[in-house]
C-alpha cells in the first residue's frame, strides 16, 4: 500500500498542552501500535531510499531511533545515532541549538561519519527544525552530506522545512499539519 493511499493522520493523536499551556503535541503512539500503518511509514521509506545512493541513516534522539533503525537494517546502512548531550560513549563532537522550548545540545560520535558520505536524516517530527539542522551541521563537520531529512509530521508553520530548504537539504514528510488543526 502506497503512503498516499492510507491516510497516517487518524492514527497520529493530538494532546493539548503538552508539553506546555498552549502547545499541542503529535503523539505517533498509536501510529507505532498499528501494525499495517508502521508498516507503511517504513515501506514507504526504504522505497524512496533504496535506489538514492545514500551510505548512512541518521536517527534523532529518541522517536527518530524508532524509524531509523528499521530503515537501517532494510536498507541495509549504517545507522548513525544523533543524541542528546552526555549518552554516547566514546568521543562525540557537539552542536548547540534552538529548540521550541529554548536550548538544547545534540552529539554524534566522531568516528560515525567520514568525507564523502551521504546521509539521510530521519526523525518523527519537524518543527522549527533545530534538531535536524544541529544534526546537519555536524554532519558536515564530519565530512558527510545530507541527503534529505524525513519525517513523519511537518508543522510548516513552525518554519523548520523552509529552513533547511534555505541550507539546500530537501524535506519529505508524510503527514502535516496547520498549528490550529485538530
Amino acid at each position: 500500500m502506497r503512503a498516499d493511499a492510507f491516510n497516517i493522520k487518524h492514527l497520529i493523536r493530538a494532546v493539548a498542552d503538552f508539553p506546555k499551556a498552549g502547545v499541542t503535541f503529535r503523539d505517533i503512539t498509536p501510529l507505532l501500535q498499528s501494525p499495517q500503518a508502521f508498516r507503511l511509514i517504513c515501506d514507504t521509506l526504504v522505497q524512496r531510499y533504496v535506489a538514492s545512493g545514500i551510505t548512512h541513516v541518521g536517527a534523532m534522539d529518541a522517536r527518530g531511533f524508532l524509524l531509523g533503525s528499521v530503515v537501517a537494517y532494510a536498507l541495509n546502512k549504517p545507522l548513525v545515532l544523533f543524541r542528546k548531550a552526555g549518552k554516547l560513549p566514546t568521543s562525540v563532537i557537539a552542536e548547540t541549538y534552538q529548540t521550541e522550548y529554548g536550548e538544547a545540545i545534540l552529539e554524534v560520535q566522531q568516528d560515525s561519519l567520514h568525507k564523502g558520505d551521504s546521509l539521510l536524516l530521519l526523525d518523527d517530527l519537524l518543527a522549527t527544525g533545530g534538531t535536524l539542522l544541529a544534526a546537519a551541521r555536524l554532519s558536515h563537520r564530519l565530512g558527510a552530506r545530507i541527503h534529505e531529512a524525513a519525517v513523519i509530521i511537518d508543522l510548516p508553520e513552525l518554519g523548520g522545512s523552509h529552513r533547511l530548504e534555505e541550507v539546500g537539504i530537501a524535506t519529505f514528510s508524510m503527514a502535516n499539519y496547520a498549528l490550529d488543526e485538530a
